[in-house]
């Protein structure tokens, strides 16, 4: 009887592949960026079946929802917002399996292993912000579940390109590494650099219409950023909605931290803010920079609003 029960939970836990639609690229391109099927099949030793099952109930899963970005827009609140509901299991650390291609050759089985125990009737969530932009992962997520429900928060364009440039200059920072002024990254000959990649990821409708191959829209909720950070629980209360939970969170859970200046979470009585690297003052910037700035972003707006027939209150 226990071999016939172990046998089950193995079906169940057994990852099925999703047959792709046609390939979009060419096949040059697909060759290229693709990694060959058999290698989502196979199953590393280090990895067996038994490690994903805990004798409570609970066992590893593939994820039923992922925050697939964008960078600096906010999936680290969105994520542990989230995780306040008890049918939510998140993935503590960004996972990377679907644009680092050593991660990627691993296999789904390696893909599981990265995942949260949780229960049959919870929701499995994991969070990789590049994901967004990167132009591989759509088919690789669509090849693994095409039922995937996403996440994608966004910002104001031009605060989340200071956000990027404030995350990295502080991490040169705690090194002791010095690091160049963003003046010197956003000018180049006396004009907006809009090479530099901090910019390119805010070019929100060229990546969504990457993603637009694989998933309807309504396979993608958008959650404001700008507004989560103002007045997290409307937001929070959409997302819930989406995923089809039960509406468990509510305003009590959300509290304003004076000291820090945003939104810090209440769970059972315990209360808990994000980690100090969250919140960063953004460097002071030349007004005629900022201006540059939302001047080049006014049409790329424009477009990411038509496609996804939504407005968002950016500059």
């Amino acid at each position: 009887m226990a071999a016939f029960l172990l046998g089950a939970v193995l079906l169940i836990v057994q990852p099925q592949i999703v047959p792709s639609r046609p390939a979009i690229n060419s096949k040059a391109e697909t060759s290229s960026q693709s990694v060959p099927r058999e290698l989502l099949k196979k199953t590393s030793q280090k990895n067996d079946f038994k490690e994903n099952i805990h004798s409570n109930g609970s066992c590893r899963q593939l994820p039923q929802t992922i925050i697939i970005g964008v960078r600096k827009g906010g999936t680290r609140a969105l994520l542990e917002m989230l995780s306040l509901h008890p049918d939510i299991a998140a993935a503590e650390s960004e996972v990377h399996f679907f644009d680092w291609e050593d991660h990627y050759r691993n296999g789904l089985q390696w893909y599981i292993s990265q995942m949260p125990f949780s229960y049959p009737h919870q929701i499995t969530v994991e969070k990789t912000p590049a994901y967004f932009t990167s132009p591989k992962v759509p088919e690789r997520v669509y090849n693994m579940n095409q039922s995937m429900r996403l996440l994608l928060i966004l910002r104001d364009p031009s605060e989340r390109v200071l956000s990027d440039y404030t995350q990295v200059f502080y991490n040169h920072m705690q090194k002791h590494k010095p690091y160049p002024s963003i003046e010197q990254f956003l000018i180049k000959d006396g004009e907006l650099n809009v090479d530099y990649k901090a910019i390119n990821r805010s070019l929100y409708y060229i990546h969504m219409q990457n993603w637009l191959k694989y998933f309807p829209l309504d396979r993608i909720h958008i959650v404001d950023g700008d507004k989560l950070i103002k007045d997290p629980f409307p937001e929070v209360e959409k997302v819930e909605r989406f995923l089809k939970l039960s509406p468990q969170i509510n305003a009590s859970n959300f509290y304003f931290n004076k000291t820090k200046g945003f939104y810090c979470l209440r769970d059972s009585g315990r209360e808990r803010c994000l980690h100090e690297s969250k919140g960063r003052a953004h460097p002071q910037v030349d007004t005629r920079l900022l201006e540059k700035l939302h001047e080049y972003f006014h049409e790329p707006n424009k477009k990411f609003f038509e496609l996804v027939g939504r407005t968002f209150d950016w500059h």
